[in-house]
């Protein structure tokens, strides 16, 4: 979950728009082969929206049966831009196609999946 400082002192969170499923989420991704869980996130987030980040502290794991029946369980951690990365890097794709910042207020209006607006409030609890 990546965040940035947004208006007022608040915290803007980083959304993508997936097409294949037409859904609304937070980034995230599959581990590779001789990754550890925390590179692929750093990874992931990278590839999904452009962005180079410093990992923070973990934040809660979601767990959930897919649209196939397979159960997943997903880490998240919350991150900040690394100075210097540029979202302009991002390339909307088949995966991704769009990315909107919100704040955590507002995020869980557009977020499909009622553990992504979790994960905000969690988030909105840290310092």
């Amino acid at each position: 979950m990546v965040r940035r400082p947004g208006p007022g002192g608040q915290w803007e969170y980083a959304m993508v728009h997936r097409p294949r499923y037409d859904d609304w989420s937070l980034p995230k991704g599959k581990v590779d082969a001789g990754e550890t869980d925390e590179e692929a996130a750093r990874r992931e987030v990278e590839e999904e929206t452009g962005l180079r980040c410093r990992l923070g502290p973990e934040l809660s794991t979601a767990e959930y049966v897919d649209r196939r029946g397979r159960p997943k369980r997903v880490r998240y951690w919350l991150m900040e831009p690394e100075p210097g990365s540029n979202q302009a890097l991002f390339q909307p794709n088949d995966e991704i196609d769009e990315i909107r910042w919100s704040l955590g207020e507002n995020a869980g209006k557009l977020l499909t999946h009622a553990h992504d607006r979790h994960l905000i409030a969690e988030a909105e609890d840290l310092p």
